[in-house]
Order: structure tokens, then sequence, then C-alpha cells
């Protein structure tokens, strides 16, 4: 695996490592379906982690549908948490 690849198969990756790699596994159209479906719920489990770091405070996700999706689960966590 070249050193530039980040790949959601590597345990132990910090939250932020692990978002990138799973954005851009979900993002590239060249990922089949199953794959987007099994880096989906990696991406989203490491949100807490990145909103506590205040990664989302500096960085803006360009993406739309990537944006919208991170915003709706940190809203959903944020209520059912209240």
């Amino acid at each position: 695996m070249p050193s530039s690849t980040l790949s959601v198969a590597v345990p132990y990756r910090s939250p932020l490592e692990t978002f990138v790699a799973c954005a851009h596994e979900m993002l590239d159209p060249a990922t089949p379906e199953a794959a987007r479906r099994r880096a989906e719920p990696r991406l989203l489990a490491v949100l807490p982690a990145l909103q506590a770091l205040g990664v989302f405070e500096l960085f803006a996700i360009r993406d739309p549908a990537l944006a919208e999706m991170v915003r709706d689960e940190l809203e959903a966590r944020r209520q059912r948490h209240g």
C-alpha cells in the first residue's frame, strides 16, 4: 500500500485518519457500493471524537452529500444525548 493511501482496513488509526480514509473511500466513484456501506458506519463512529477535538469548527467538508450526512448525524446524536 503506498504511504499516501489510507485504508479503512488497517486497524488502530486515529479518528481523523479513519474519517479521511472512509470519506475518500465513500467518495471515490470506483469504490463498490458494498465497500461504501462498510465505510459509512466507521466514518460515523469517529464523529464524536472529531467534534470533541473541534475539527468541524476548523475545517469544512466540501462534498455536499458528505457534509449533510455528517451534519445530520451530529444533530441526531445531540438530540439523543440532550
